[in-house]
């Protein structure tokens, strides 16, 4: 089994890449295979509407990233979307990834892209708009037909500079649980596709 996490923020190695690296660190003490693709320095466009991706499986546009991320989430068996929080929603980037993937994935209904996969988002937040942001990211996943793992709390842990959601202690054991429970439903679903 593998997870792909998308992390959004414009700071590499920044405070939401120590969330995921905790969700991670579950992960791991089950086996299951990570790898983290961080958006900083880079620029995801917006969708084009030009609905090309049709019967392609993935976007026919290749100025950025998007394609090869795109095909790494395709691949995966569960998907962590992380983003900070600005202006009370996600980065611009992780906006652009996902309406991208929301029209492939809509012009391709039928191949089914990401259905009965397991996904969650964090978040990290200086203040406010956490929980917006962590509803924009998880309605990806309800429209996609993926499953959502939770919490013992939302996903998020605050902190404004790189490393101070390491404060957050509360925060970070936020993250350790929705590690655990994800790693718990992508077994359990692994398990029933081989029963069957």
């Amino acid at each position: 089994m593998k997870v792909l996490a998308i992390n959004s923020s414009a700071r590499k190695d920044g405070n939401t890449a120590i969330l995921i690296n905790r969700v991670f660190e579950e992960l791991n003490r089950e086996g299951i295979d990570m790898e983290m693709v961080q958006l900083a320095g880079e620029i995801i466009e917006p969708c084009k509407a030009c609905w090309a991706c049709g019967g392609q499986k993935n976007c026919v546009h290749r100025r950025d990233s998007f394609r090869e991320i795109f095909e790494k989430a395709k691949a995966a068996d569960g998907i962590i979307l992380g983003s900070p929080v600005y202006t009370a929603n996600i980065s611009a980037n992780m906006q652009a990834f996902l309406e991208r993937a929301s029209v492939v994935a809509d012009m391709n209904r039928d191949a089914a892209l990401f259905r009965h996969k397991v996904g969650t988002a964090v978040t990290a937040a200086r203040r406010g708009g956490a929980v917006n942001a962590l509803d924009v990211m998880n309605n990806f996943f309800l429209l996609q037909e993926m499953f959502v793992v939770g919490s013992s709390y939302w996903p998020i842990a605050y902190g404004q500079m790189s490393g101070d959601v390491e404060n957050d202690k509360e925060g970070l054991n936020t993250m350790s649980v929705l590690g655990k429970n994800m790693a718990f439903l992508l077994k359990v679903l692994e398990k029933n596709r081989s029963d069957c």
